[in-house]
């Protein structure tokens, strides 16, 4: 029975075609056709249904067809060993095999990163639709570059995966390329192809690990347990400068570098630079207080020795102010640290203002006090709640000082809101006949001889009452 089917039935280029040969070949692809018939009519219609998938359906069957159509290539020559040296030398040797390995791995790698890009953008697309659903609002660019940056970094770390199996594994082309001289005697760090990609795959790695957490995971627990923004940004700033100092930690050592030797011996030239950079120290200390401590948030609303802005961002050294004229301002966070800083939305997200006016002796002060508060209640960035409310703060040299007290969440623009509850105020005021003093001045001028010649005022004195307007 062995003998039948160990028969030759034919030779190709002096391979000899036995009948298990045929046979296994036959059952091989047999095998792989009905693979692919349960991925065509089955897997795919299922998990890319739809006209929008349509075009993707049709890139992912190619893929897989050209991965089946390898695999059945390779497996059919290690079946009748069929295995053609096609480059040789001292140091690399190169077959067909392990041409169409490195070609099938390549094709994984292809396979797995769009499969793994979509995967990662339709989860991140329904949370991006849920997040505008709940706002009313509609998808911003934004969002499709945060789709476009994961399913980049996806790409690159498939590929670079699949290039290191080829060096190491199929081709064997992990040669020396960056030979480092460490001493008098001779010796050298090694680094080769592989570890130059080994460094760059770490780094891109830990890239990929801050987009998942930050795009993917945090924003649910976030939603779940009413995080602030302020928050937030400081969790992924905090995260970000965490997971990227052990990235290149990793990504150092994996290019055979002891990094005890480095920081050894470069103590003394730290403590150099650490007096010689001492502001910079304090700065950089001071953004991790910031973003740990978060007494200063993005979103805030400051004060900082009358700069009025909004922080815009907290960086490791420094902080973003954007000003009421849309300027924005680098500010050292030590500043935000050591200086006095007014943060105006730290512990509530609205403030009191208030609009000072003063009527006429004889004005009907209930009547004031009404028309002051209807015209606070009908401006639209005025709280109701907690509700305005007018004093009588004192009695002028020329009118009856008030003072409307209101609540407003508009911190940027307040100035703009006080103007307009000052241009109700005429409006009302002359509406209801209610005058608004100037200040006035009586002056008057007497002869000097006649008081001396009469021990007294001047009965015939000339009098003058100048009234002097100021504003």
């Amino acid at each position: 029975m062995q003998e039948f089917f160990n028969q030759v039935l034919f030779s190709i280029a002096g391979y000899d075609i036995t009948l298990a040969s045929v046979l296994f070949i036959s059952l091989l692809a047999g095998a792989f056709v009905l693979i692919w018939q349960l991925l065509n009519r089955r897997i795919f219609p299922r998990y890319f249904a739809g006209d929008d998938m349509l075009a993707q359906r049709k890139k992912l069957r190619r893929l897989v067809l050209g991965a089946f159509l390898i695999l059945f290539i390779i497996t059919l020559q290690l079946s009748i060993g069929l295995d053609v040296e096609l480059y040789n030398n001292e140091r690399i040797t190169i077959t067909l095999v392990n041409l169409f390995q490195a070609l099938l791995l390549w094709q994984t790698a292809r396979l797995t990163d769009f499969v793994l890009s979509i995967l990662l953008n339709k989860r991140l697309q329904r949370e991006q639709a849920q997040k505008a659903q709940k706002e009313g609002l509609e998808p911003k660019g934004r969002e499709k570059t945060q789709r476009v940056s994961g399913t980049r970094l996806v790409q690159y770390i498939v590929y670079l995966i699949a290039i290191l199996f080829i060096l190491n594994a199929v081709l064997n082309l992990n040669f020396e390329v960056l030979p480092i001289k460490t001493g008098e005697d001779g010796e050298k760090i090694s680094i080769t192809l592989a570890e130059i990609f080994y460094f760059v795959l770490v780094l891109l790695i830990a890239r990929l690990i801050i987009w998942i957490l930050t795009n993917l995971i945090l924003p649910g627990c976030y939603k779940n347990r009413e995080v602030d923004i302020g928050s937030q940004y400081a969790i992924k700033q905090l995260l970000k400068y965490v997971i990227y100092t052990i990235g290149l930690i990793v990504a150092i050592e994996s290019l055979g570098v002891n990094l005890t030797l480095i920081w050894g011996g470069a103590a003394a030239l730290l403590v150099g630079v650490g007096l010689g950079l001492q502001q910079t120290f304090n700065d950089l200390f001071s953004g991790i207080i910031l973003l740990t401590e978060r007494s200063v948030q993005v979103g805030d609303v400051v004060d900082l020795q009358g700069l009025v802005g909004t922080v815009k961002r907290i960086g490791i050294r420094t902080s973003e102010v954007q000003t009421r004229q849309n300027i924005v301002v680098i500010v050292p966070n030590s500043k935000l640290i050591v200086d006095n800083v007014v943060n105006w939305s730290h512990n509530d997200r609205k403030a009191r203002f208030w609009v000072t006016v003063g009527v006429a002796y004889g004005s009907d002060t209930t009547l004031v006090k009404e028309l002051l508060l209807k015209a606070a209640r009908s401006h639209k960035k005025v709280l109701g709640y907690p509700p305005p409310f007018v004093r009588f703060t004192d009695f002028g040299n020329s009118s009856l000082d008030f003072e409307l007290h209101f609540f407003s969440r508009e911190f940027m623009l307040i100035e703009n809101v006080m103007s307009d509850l000052r241009f109700e105020i005429d409006r009302l005021f002359r509406e209801h006949e209610v005058t608004i003093p100037f200040p006035q001045q009586d002056v008057w001028f007497k002869n000097a001889l006649d008081m001396q010649a009469n021990n007294g005022p001047a009965r015939d004195s000339q009098e003058q009452r100048i009234h002097r307007d100021t504003d």
